[in-house]
């Protein structure tokens, strides 16, 4: 058959070859400035030359720094790309219809978005009334450190001045023949500043209680004894409260996307992490978690199941040394939930990771967590995160200004699993055509028993003789040959 005069866009370079200008009276008629492939036509019986496009010339060579590399990748990752406008999902008459979003269950800041309703044993918080201080608002926990203190002075104030009114202190204000409870204790006033100078062992020595009334030295000591309690209890709850871990976590930063590429040929799912503060989190541990409704196959509708994701705990790699920032890889693999998920269903679907950061603060020996949530539209496919690492003189340089940059890499669209089976079809193929040709290698035996005549006229002409498959009488006796693809090559001499 002709072969058809078509242009292989992807013909090889290889069987491109530059054809040479022709002058006038020439068959063939070539631009100046173009290089063909030679296609031969049969039934035309002349040559055709199509046109490629010229290989552009190679660049030489440059030797450049680190720096000058990283900051051109800085360059090229900060200019600014088209936007890819998705078609918006259309409604029922056709109008365009905005994607509902997700909401968080887990905010950029590490705060749980749950609101707790309908809870009708609150007395159980009143059981750990420090817990519950404690867990307070600064404002709450405020008015409740000032009207702890407020109560108390005014409850033992207005004792100090009953007692006053009952032994009738009050009466004999200018008698001083008179002993009273307490002295220049005269009014309400006077009776509160007394309390808060017991209380707060202030003592001015104005007022000054006396040695004729039993009920107010008993009373001198409850309030001692209490305002001690009151005290100690305030003011341990304010500084459990200042020393809470948790802000320890607003300098414990997260890449804003997560992304999915290659690393050493795997799929996978990757976000950065990194310590602000020069002090360390001592035994840090990451962990990560998929929220993503399901259905069991009985038909239980399971709202935000929480599913693990693997970032190293076989191999303990989710153990970090959290001394710069560093990238935490989830391989997808079969025990992935991303094992079937491909670029485009990316887009589809709709889950939250929450990624936490568990450790132990240098400074207090505090345990401190950190957490964050990327949702699916935060995951960038074909992406990877830029360097951030630079050599200096005598130490590592960290530039935090590319903590969240990425760069596009080539990274196949389709899913884990589909590049597994390819990968298994590819290994398959190979294994197959190798043993294949092992199968048909030819086997060299002796038929001068099947075919008497051949082999005569055979052995009269010196050539030997060739069967597959079999292995003869022998061949057997004297242990050469294979089952499958050996060789034996027998030649017979001539009858005398």
């Amino acid at each position: 058959m002709a072969l058809e005069n078509s242009v292989f866009p992807s013909l090889p370079e290889s069987l491109s070859l530059p054809v040479e200008e022709k002058g006038e009276g020439d068959d063939v008629e070539v631009a100046a400035d173009a290089t063909g492939v030679f296609n031969l036509s049969e039934e035309l019986g002349q040559i055709v030359t199509t046109e490629t496009p010229s290989t552009p010339p190679l660049l030489a060579k440059v030797n450049r720094s680190f720096q000058a590399k990283l900051a051109e990748r800085n360059a090229q990752a900060n200019e600014p790309r088209k936007k890819v406008v998705q078609e918006k999902e259309r409604g029922r008459f056709g109008w365009a219809r905005a994607r509902r979003k997700r909401q968080r269950y887990v905010e950029k800041n590490g705060r749980c978005n749950v609101s707790h309703g309908n809870m009708r044993e609150t007395y159980r918080y009143l059981t750990d009334i420090f817990t519950t201080l404690v867990d307070l608002n600064w404002r709450s926990s405020l008015f409740v450190f000032v009207m702890a203190y407020a109560v108390t002075w005014l409850f033992f104030g207005a004792i100090w001045y009953l007692i006053a009114y009952l032994r009738g202190d009050l009466d004999h204000l200018g008698d001083e023949t008179w002993t009273p409870c307490v002295h220049n204790v005269n009014s309400f006033i006077s009776a509160f500043l007394f309390s808060i100078e017991t209380e707060t062992t202030i003592g001015y020595g104005h007022r000054v209680i006396t040695d004729k009334c039993p009920v107010g030295t008993m009373l001198l000591l409850l309030q001692a004894i209490l305002g001690s309690m009151v005290n100690a209890f305030m003011v341990g709850c304010m500084f459990v409260k200042i020393s809470q871990p948790n802000k320890r976590a607003e300098t414990l930063v997260f890449s804003k996307h997560a992304v999915i590429s290659l690393r050493d040929d795997k799929l996978c799912l990757m976000f950065r992490v990194g310590d602000l503060r020069s002090s360390h989190i001592v035994g840090a541990n990451m962990r990560a978690k998929l929220i993503k409704s399901k259905q069991t196959q009985e038909g239980e509708f399971i709202p935000l199941d929480q599913t693990d994701i693997s970032v190293g705990f076989e191999t303990g790699d989710d153990r970090l040394f959290l001394v710069s920032p560093l990238v935490i890889s989830h391989e997808i693999d079969s025990n992935s939930p991303f094992w079937d998920m491909s670029q485009s269903q990316l887009q589809k679907e709709d889950f939250e990771i929450v990624v936490i950061l568990e450790g132990m603060v240098e400074a207090t020996g505090m345990t401190c967590q950190a957490r964050s949530s990327y949702l699916a539209d935060e995951v960038m496919w074909g992406h990877r995160f830029s360097p951030m690492m630079l050599l200096a003189e005598g130490f590592f340089d960290i530039d935090y200004g590319a903590f969240h940059h990425t760069f596009e890499v080539t990274t196949p669209t389709c899913s884990a699993r589909d590049i597994s089976l390819a990968a298994a079809r590819l290994d398959a193929h190979l294994y197959w055509s190798i043993s294949s040709r092992l199968d048909e290698e030819p086997t060299l035996t002796n038929e001068a028993s099947r075919q008497p005549d051949s082999v005569s006229a055979n052995s009269k002409a010196g050539e030997p003789t060739f069967t597959v498959g079999e292995m003869t009488d022998i061949q057997e006796q004297t242990g050469q040959g294979e089952l499958n693809g050996s060789v034996a090559t027998v030649q017979s001499e001539s009858e005398a």
